[in-house]
Protein backbone atom coordinates (compact mmCIF):
# COMPACT_ATOMS: atom_id res chain seq x y z
CA UNK A 1 0.00 0.00 0.00
CA UNK A 2 1.29 3.45 -0.91
CA UNK A 3 1.08 6.38 1.34
CA UNK A 4 1.21 10.08 0.54
CA UNK A 5 1.93 12.52 2.91
CA UNK A 6 -1.37 15.26 3.13
CA UNK A 7 -3.20 18.13 4.80
CA UNK A 8 -6.83 16.34 6.48
CA UNK A 9 -9.01 19.10 4.53
CA UNK A 10 -7.16 18.43 0.79
CA UNK A 11 -7.06 14.62 1.82
CA UNK A 12 -11.13 14.81 2.23
CA UNK A 13 -11.41 16.88 -0.97
CA UNK A 14 -9.48 14.29 -2.84
CA UNK A 15 -11.30 11.82 -1.21
CA UNK A 16 -14.50 13.00 -2.25
CA UNK A 17 -13.32 12.88 -6.21
CA UNK A 18 -12.22 9.25 -5.75
CA UNK A 19 -15.71 8.24 -4.28
CA UNK A 20 -17.06 9.72 -8.02
CA UNK A 21 -17.91 12.85 -6.60
CA UNK A 22 -18.31 15.56 -9.57
CA UNK A 23 -20.01 18.60 -7.87
CA UNK A 24 -18.94 21.27 -5.27
CA UNK A 25 -20.72 24.49 -4.65
CA UNK A 26 -19.60 26.51 -1.32
CA UNK A 27 -17.89 28.96 -0.19
CA UNK A 28 -14.76 29.88 1.54
CA UNK A 29 -14.49 30.27 5.00
CA UNK A 30 -11.10 29.37 7.43
CA UNK A 31 -10.82 26.56 8.72
CA UNK A 32 -11.95 24.42 5.56
CA UNK A 33 -11.21 26.47 2.62
CA UNK A 34 -8.34 24.39 1.90
CA UNK A 35 -11.35 21.90 0.79
CA UNK A 36 -12.87 24.42 -1.81
CA UNK A 37 -9.44 25.70 -2.89
CA UNK A 38 -8.33 21.41 -4.09
CA UNK A 39 -11.91 20.59 -5.38
CA UNK A 40 -11.52 25.01 -7.78
CA UNK A 41 -9.14 22.53 -9.84
CA UNK A 42 -9.24 19.33 -9.32
CA UNK A 43 -12.69 18.99 -10.06
CA UNK A 44 -11.60 20.80 -13.53
CA UNK A 45 -9.07 18.36 -14.04
CA UNK A 46 -11.54 15.33 -14.35
CA UNK A 47 -14.30 17.06 -15.74
CA UNK A 48 -16.23 17.92 -12.94
CA UNK A 49 -18.67 20.85 -11.64
CA UNK A 50 -17.05 23.18 -9.32
CA UNK A 51 -19.04 26.29 -8.51
CA UNK A 52 -17.70 29.58 -5.61
CA UNK A 53 -21.20 30.34 -4.73
CA UNK A 54 -22.11 34.27 -3.30
CA UNK A 55 -22.99 32.68 -0.38
CA UNK A 56 -23.38 29.24 1.67
CA UNK A 57 -27.44 29.56 1.04
CA UNK A 58 -26.61 29.47 -2.92
CA UNK A 59 -24.26 26.55 -2.27
CA UNK A 60 -26.22 24.29 -0.60
CA UNK A 61 -29.46 24.76 -2.64
CA UNK A 62 -27.34 24.30 -5.98
CA UNK A 63 -26.12 20.78 -4.03
CA UNK A 64 -29.78 19.94 -3.75
CA UNK A 65 -30.45 20.46 -7.58
CA UNK A 66 -27.25 18.35 -8.60
CA UNK A 67 -28.18 15.72 -6.45
CA UNK A 68 -31.80 15.67 -8.13
CA UNK A 69 -30.24 14.77 -11.39
CA UNK A 70 -28.19 11.97 -9.73
CA UNK A 71 -25.06 13.11 -9.06
CA UNK A 72 -22.78 12.86 -6.13
CA UNK A 73 -22.49 15.92 -4.26
CA UNK A 74 -20.31 17.69 -1.55
CA UNK A 75 -20.39 21.19 0.33
CA UNK A 76 -18.44 22.59 2.97
CA UNK A 77 -18.18 25.03 5.34
CA UNK A 78 -17.57 26.15 8.88
CA UNK A 79 -19.22 28.33 11.72
CA UNK A 80 -21.36 30.94 10.83
CA UNK A 81 -21.15 29.60 7.33
CA UNK A 82 -22.31 25.84 7.84
CA UNK A 83 -25.24 27.70 9.99
CA UNK A 84 -26.30 28.64 6.58
CA UNK A 85 -26.74 24.99 5.43
CA UNK A 86 -29.39 24.33 7.81
CA UNK A 87 -32.48 25.29 5.91
CA UNK A 88 -31.30 23.35 2.60
CA UNK A 89 -30.20 20.37 4.77
CA UNK A 90 -34.26 20.24 5.87
CA UNK A 91 -35.12 20.28 1.59
CA UNK A 92 -32.66 17.65 1.39
CA UNK A 93 -34.57 15.84 3.76
CA UNK A 94 -37.52 16.71 2.99
CA UNK A 95 -37.00 15.58 -0.89
CA UNK A 96 -35.18 11.86 -0.51
CA UNK A 97 -32.28 13.48 -1.88
CA UNK A 98 -28.82 12.29 -1.23
CA UNK A 99 -25.51 14.78 -0.39
CA UNK A 100 -22.64 15.09 1.90
CA UNK A 101 -21.44 18.20 3.92
CA UNK A 102 -18.73 18.72 5.91
CA UNK A 103 -19.01 21.02 8.72
CA UNK A 104 -14.91 21.59 10.02
CA UNK A 105 -15.60 22.98 13.36
CA UNK A 106 -14.14 26.03 14.69
CA UNK A 107 -14.63 28.34 17.44
CA UNK A 108 -17.36 30.47 19.17
CA UNK A 109 -20.69 31.48 18.48
CA UNK A 110 -21.69 33.66 15.82
CA UNK A 111 -18.83 34.57 13.81
CA UNK A 112 -16.78 32.92 16.07
CA UNK A 113 -13.09 32.62 15.83
CA UNK A 114 -10.99 30.79 13.72
CA UNK A 115 -9.67 28.53 15.93
CA UNK A 116 -10.21 24.84 16.35
CA UNK A 117 -13.10 23.66 18.35
CA UNK A 118 -15.51 21.43 18.44
CA UNK A 119 -18.78 23.71 19.38
CA UNK A 120 -21.67 22.60 16.89
CA UNK A 121 -21.76 18.67 18.37
CA UNK A 122 -25.12 20.18 19.39
CA UNK A 123 -26.10 21.71 15.63
CA UNK A 124 -24.77 18.65 13.92
CA UNK A 125 -26.56 15.85 15.73
CA UNK A 126 -29.85 18.21 16.50
CA UNK A 127 -30.18 20.07 13.22
CA UNK A 128 -31.13 23.94 12.92
CA UNK A 129 -33.61 23.74 10.03
CA UNK A 130 -37.29 23.23 10.06
CA UNK A 131 -38.73 20.00 11.81
CA UNK A 132 -38.52 16.21 12.11
CA UNK A 133 -35.17 15.07 11.06
CA UNK A 134 -32.48 13.66 11.97
CA UNK A 135 -28.75 13.08 9.69
CA UNK A 136 -26.34 10.45 9.76
CA UNK A 137 -22.83 12.69 11.11
CA UNK A 138 -19.61 11.11 11.20
CA UNK A 139 -16.66 12.20 13.11
CA UNK A 140 -12.88 11.08 11.91
CA UNK A 141 -9.94 11.59 14.28
CA UNK A 142 -7.58 11.70 11.83
CA UNK A 143 -6.66 12.30 8.10
CA UNK A 144 -6.87 8.70 6.97
CA UNK A 145 -10.60 8.91 8.45
CA UNK A 146 -11.12 12.08 6.82
CA UNK A 147 -10.23 9.70 3.47
CA UNK A 148 -12.25 6.12 4.72
CA UNK A 149 -15.73 8.24 6.31
CA UNK A 150 -15.68 10.93 3.32
CA UNK A 151 -16.05 7.45 0.99
CA UNK A 152 -18.71 5.80 3.47
CA UNK A 153 -20.81 8.95 3.78
CA UNK A 154 -21.44 8.88 0.25
CA UNK A 155 -22.53 5.18 0.33
CA UNK A 156 -24.76 5.96 3.41
CA UNK A 157 -26.40 8.85 1.65
CA UNK A 158 -27.40 6.72 -1.54
CA UNK A 159 -28.56 3.66 0.81
CA UNK A 160 -30.75 6.39 2.69
CA UNK A 161 -31.62 8.89 0.25
CA UNK A 162 -30.76 11.08 2.64
CA UNK A 163 -27.49 14.10 3.78
CA UNK A 164 -24.69 12.80 5.52
CA UNK A 165 -22.39 14.77 7.62
CA UNK A 166 -19.06 14.68 8.57
CA UNK A 167 -18.07 16.19 11.66
CA UNK A 168 -14.50 17.58 11.60
CA UNK A 169 -12.96 20.42 12.96
CA UNK A 170 -9.57 22.29 12.76
CA UNK A 171 -7.26 20.32 13.70
CA UNK A 172 -7.70 17.27 11.88
CA UNK A 173 -8.47 19.89 8.85
CA UNK A 174 -5.37 21.55 8.98
CA UNK A 175 -3.12 18.55 9.83
CA UNK A 176 -0.81 16.62 7.85
CA UNK A 177 -0.54 12.95 7.90
CA UNK A 178 0.26 10.05 5.36
CA UNK A 179 -2.67 8.53 4.12
CA UNK A 180 -3.88 5.75 1.86
CA UNK A 181 -5.98 7.24 -0.94
CA UNK A 182 -8.89 4.77 -2.15
CA UNK A 183 -8.39 3.81 -5.89
CA UNK A 184 -10.75 6.11 -8.47
CA UNK A 185 -14.64 5.24 -8.73
CA UNK A 186 -17.05 6.41 -11.08
CA UNK A 187 -20.38 6.92 -10.71
CA UNK A 188 -23.04 6.93 -12.87
CA UNK A 189 -25.49 10.07 -12.71
CA UNK A 190 -28.08 8.03 -14.82
CA UNK A 191 -28.31 4.90 -12.73
CA UNK A 192 -31.02 6.02 -10.08
CA UNK A 193 -34.48 5.61 -10.97
CA UNK A 194 -36.02 8.50 -9.31
CA UNK A 195 -33.41 11.17 -10.58
CA UNK A 196 -34.21 13.83 -12.68
CA UNK A 197 -33.34 13.27 -16.45
CA UNK A 198 -35.21 13.02 -20.28
CA UNK A 199 -38.20 10.93 -20.97
CA UNK A 200 -39.88 10.14 -23.70
CA UNK A 201 -43.06 11.46 -24.53
CA UNK A 202 -45.97 9.72 -22.63
CA UNK A 203 -43.95 8.72 -19.90
CA UNK A 204 -44.07 10.60 -16.94
CA UNK A 205 -41.98 13.03 -15.91
CA UNK A 206 -39.83 12.88 -12.76
CA UNK A 207 -40.55 15.30 -10.17
CA UNK A 208 -38.21 15.99 -7.04
CA UNK A 209 -40.20 17.96 -4.77
CA UNK A 210 -41.29 17.20 -0.79
CA UNK A 211 -42.15 13.73 -0.27
CA UNK A 212 -45.31 14.85 2.46
CA UNK A 213 -46.66 16.73 -0.73
CA UNK A 214 -47.84 13.36 -2.24
CA UNK A 215 -47.09 10.02 -0.07
CA UNK A 216 -49.82 9.08 2.10
CA UNK A 217 -47.72 7.51 4.81
CA UNK A 218 -45.09 9.99 5.26
CA UNK A 219 -45.10 9.88 8.96
CA UNK A 220 -44.32 5.72 8.72
CA UNK A 221 -41.70 6.31 6.28
CA UNK A 222 -39.38 8.92 7.87
CA UNK A 223 -39.81 7.36 11.63
CA UNK A 224 -38.79 3.50 9.74
CA UNK A 225 -36.13 5.37 8.16
CA UNK A 226 -34.72 7.08 11.40
CA UNK A 227 -35.25 3.61 12.84
CA UNK A 228 -33.50 1.65 10.64
CA UNK A 229 -30.27 3.90 10.67
CA UNK A 230 -29.98 3.26 14.74
CA UNK A 231 -30.28 0.04 14.22
CA UNK A 232 -27.21 -0.30 11.44
CA UNK A 233 -25.24 2.72 11.61
CA UNK A 234 -24.18 2.99 15.06
CA UNK A 235 -20.19 3.51 14.53
CA UNK A 236 -17.60 3.76 17.80
CA UNK A 237 -14.06 2.45 18.88
CA UNK A 238 -13.78 0.91 22.17
CA UNK A 239 -9.91 0.65 24.25
CA UNK A 240 -9.59 -0.41 27.51
CA UNK A 241 -13.25 -0.48 28.47
CA UNK A 242 -14.14 -4.53 29.70
CA UNK A 243 -12.96 -3.90 33.31
CA UNK A 244 -12.37 0.43 33.46
CA UNK A 245 -13.43 1.71 36.62
CA UNK A 246 -13.74 5.33 34.95
CA UNK A 247 -14.49 5.51 30.98
CA UNK A 248 -13.88 8.50 28.47
CA UNK A 249 -16.09 9.49 26.30
CA UNK A 250 -14.64 11.71 23.32
CA UNK A 251 -14.07 11.96 19.57
CA UNK A 252 -12.57 13.83 16.57
CA UNK A 253 -9.05 14.87 17.69
CA UNK A 254 -9.35 15.36 21.50
CA UNK A 255 -9.97 11.27 21.46
CA UNK A 256 -6.41 10.93 20.40
CA UNK A 257 -5.16 12.63 23.18
CA UNK A 258 -7.67 10.33 25.13
CA UNK A 259 -6.19 7.00 23.66
CA UNK A 260 -2.92 8.50 24.88
CA UNK A 261 -4.35 9.03 28.22
CA UNK A 262 -5.53 5.16 28.87
CA UNK A 263 -2.48 4.14 28.09
CA UNK A 264 -0.68 5.90 30.41
CA UNK A 265 -3.20 5.63 32.69
CA UNK A 266 -2.81 1.36 32.85
CA UNK A 267 0.70 2.03 32.79
CA UNK A 268 -0.23 3.59 36.25
CA UNK A 269 -2.45 0.90 37.32
CA UNK A 270 -5.27 3.27 37.21
CA UNK A 271 -8.33 1.29 35.41
CA UNK A 272 -8.87 3.97 32.80
CA UNK A 273 -11.10 3.31 29.18
CA UNK A 274 -12.20 5.29 26.43
CA UNK A 275 -15.62 5.02 24.09
CA UNK A 276 -15.06 6.62 21.01
CA UNK A 277 -18.19 7.88 19.26
CA UNK A 278 -17.22 7.74 14.59
CA UNK A 279 -21.24 8.16 14.42
CA UNK A 280 -22.28 10.87 16.58
CA UNK A 281 -25.74 10.13 14.99
CA UNK A 282 -26.75 7.80 15.26
CA UNK A 283 -25.43 7.94 18.42
CA UNK A 284 -23.45 4.64 19.57
CA UNK A 285 -25.77 3.29 22.39
CA UNK A 286 -24.73 -0.21 21.92
CA UNK A 287 -20.83 1.05 22.60
CA UNK A 288 -22.00 1.84 26.60
CA UNK A 289 -23.72 -1.77 27.13
CA UNK A 290 -20.00 -3.27 27.13
CA UNK A 291 -19.31 -1.38 30.28
CA UNK A 292 -18.73 -3.91 33.36
CA UNK A 293 -19.69 -4.04 36.81
CA UNK A 294 -16.92 -2.13 37.93
CA UNK A 295 -17.11 1.10 36.07
CA UNK A 296 -17.88 3.74 38.39
CA UNK A 297 -18.11 6.90 36.13
CA UNK A 298 -17.88 8.47 32.66
CA UNK A 299 -16.11 11.76 31.45
CA UNK A 300 -16.65 13.38 28.24
CA UNK A 301 -13.52 15.20 26.79
CA UNK A 302 -14.97 17.99 24.51
CA UNK A 303 -13.22 21.45 23.20
CA UNK A 304 -16.09 23.27 24.04
CA UNK A 305 -17.87 25.19 26.72
CA UNK A 306 -20.62 23.78 28.27
CA UNK A 307 -20.01 19.71 27.37
CA UNK A 308 -22.38 19.31 25.07
CA UNK A 309 -21.98 15.54 24.55
CA UNK A 310 -22.92 14.88 28.35
CA UNK A 311 -26.42 14.44 27.56
CA UNK A 312 -26.33 11.70 24.79
CA UNK A 313 -24.00 9.69 27.23
CA UNK A 314 -26.33 10.24 30.33
CA UNK A 315 -29.21 8.74 27.86
CA UNK A 316 -26.96 5.92 26.17
CA UNK A 317 -26.50 4.58 29.98
CA UNK A 318 -29.48 5.43 31.24
CA UNK A 319 -28.73 7.32 33.34
CA UNK A 320 -26.96 4.09 36.02
CA UNK A 321 -23.07 6.32 36.46
CA UNK A 322 -22.29 9.74 37.11
CA UNK A 323 -20.97 11.70 34.03
CA UNK A 324 -18.65 14.27 34.24
CA UNK A 325 -16.89 16.56 31.42
CA UNK A 326 -13.14 18.18 30.90
CA UNK A 327 -13.73 20.88 28.56
CA UNK A 328 -11.06 22.78 26.64
CA UNK A 329 -12.88 24.80 24.68
CA UNK A 330 -10.02 25.70 21.98
CA UNK A 331 -7.03 24.15 23.53
CA UNK A 332 -6.10 20.33 22.40
CA UNK A 333 -6.88 18.22 25.63
CA UNK A 334 -3.88 17.74 27.88
CA UNK A 335 -3.37 13.06 28.99
CA UNK A 336 -1.82 14.59 32.40
CA UNK A 337 -5.09 16.84 33.30
CA UNK A 338 -7.18 14.37 31.88
CA UNK A 339 -5.60 11.47 34.46
CA UNK A 340 -5.62 13.96 37.46
CA UNK A 341 -9.59 14.42 37.01
CA UNK A 342 -9.85 10.60 36.74
CA UNK A 343 -8.06 10.54 40.26
CA UNK A 344 -10.12 13.40 41.29
CA UNK A 345 -12.95 10.76 40.34
CA UNK A 346 -12.12 8.03 41.86
CA UNK A 347 -11.25 9.46 45.10
CA UNK A 348 -14.86 11.36 45.42
CA UNK A 349 -13.06 14.76 44.86
CA UNK A 350 -14.19 18.08 42.88
CA UNK A 351 -13.59 17.44 38.99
Amino acid sequence: MEYVLMKGNEALAEAAIRAGCRFYSGYPITPQTEILEYLSWRMDEIGGEFVQTESELGGINMMLGASAAGARVIGSSSGPGFSLFQEGISYLVAADLPAVLVDVMRYGNGLGDIGQSQGDYWQLTRGGGHGDYRTIVLAPNSVQENVDLTHLAFDLAEKYRHPVIIGSDAAIGQMMEKVALPEMEEHDIDKFHWSMKGCKKGEEQKKITNLLYYMDNYDEFLANKYKEMEENEQRWESMEVEDAEVVLVSYGISSRVCKEAVKVARSQGIKLGLIRPISLWPYPIKAFEELSDSCKALMTVEMNILGQMVDDVILATGNKYPVYKYTTVKDVPETEVIIAKVNKILSGGEV
